[in-house]
């Protein structure tokens, strides 16, 4: 009689430390009791009743997943591929385990077609040069689809776009003509500067020829220093004249 009650008592200890459950801070536990589901528990110490309850474990920290490369052809008939990387969280655990039978591989295949058919809708320099707005609108698309199953979508991001050799080698001659073509708007724009500010100082001078002389004059100076030579420069007699009449006083 006695070994029986201890046989009892073992054999009740163990299926209660069968049934006791310890829930971390980002899990939950979703119970079922004979087929229906109860409720979700945690975090903390729970106890599940062996046979009668059966529970699933679910994370509920966010989960980084990458979108494989996709082959997409852009509106514009360019084939690229392209690969973006998905984060997201359960908020909702029983949704995530009664709406669908996997909820990883769900959203991993939502966000690859989704991925295809946004870059698809889209010019490839849309998909360059705009990709906040192509994050945005594959976000929103994922989100939605996803909310009845329990999940959040906190960002997508595109991370990389293969574009074909031949395309590649087209844009880089691109920038490079794009390159040459501001060097050399920014070198005519000094060229017109230079031509304006000589015309305006001919313009002064020609209204004041006494200042044309003196820069005459400054300009016989400056040679006659830098080359250290005796120079003969042919002075038309008018000029000379003009030269006497503005140096000599009145």
């Amino acid at each position: 009689m006695f070994g029986s009650i201890i046989t009892l008592l073992i054999i009740g200890l163990a299926v209660g430390l069968i049934g006791v459950k310890i829930f971390k801070e980002y899990e939950r536990g979703v119970v079922f009791r004979l087929g229906r589901l109860v409720s979700f528990r945690g975090p903390g110490l729970s106890f599940v009743i062996p046979v009668v309850e059966k529970m699933i474990r679910v994370d509920l920290r966010t989960v980084t997943m990458n979108v494989s490369p996709q082959d997409v052809i852009t509106r514009d008939n360019v084939s690229v591929k392209v690969a973006a990387v998905l984060y997201f969280r359960v908020v909702d655990p029983n949704s995530a385990i009664t709406q669908i039978e996997n909820y990883l591989f769900g959203t991993s295949q939502l966000a690859q077609t989704t991925l295809r058919s946004v870059c698809g809708q889209a010019e490839l320099d849309e998909i360059l040069s705009q990709r906040e707005r192509i994050n945005a609108r594959i976000q929103d698309i994922i989100d939605t689809q996803t909310d009845p199953w329990g999940i959040k979508v906190g960002l997508v991001a595109v991370k990389d776009i293969d574009l074909p050799q031949d395309m590649q080698r087209a844009m880089a001659k691109q920038a490079i003509a794009e390159r040459e073509k501001r060097a050399k708007i920014i070198h005519a724009q000094g060229e017109l500067q230079a031509a304006q500010r000589l015309s305006d100082a001919a313009e002064i001078m020609a209204k004041q020829p006494a200042a044309f002389h003196l820069r005459f004059l400054q300009a016989l100076s400056q040679v006659a220093i830098e080359k250290n030579e005796t120079i003969i420069v042919p002075v038309p007699t008018d000029l000379l004249v003009s030269i006497l009449r503005q140096t000599t006083p009145a």
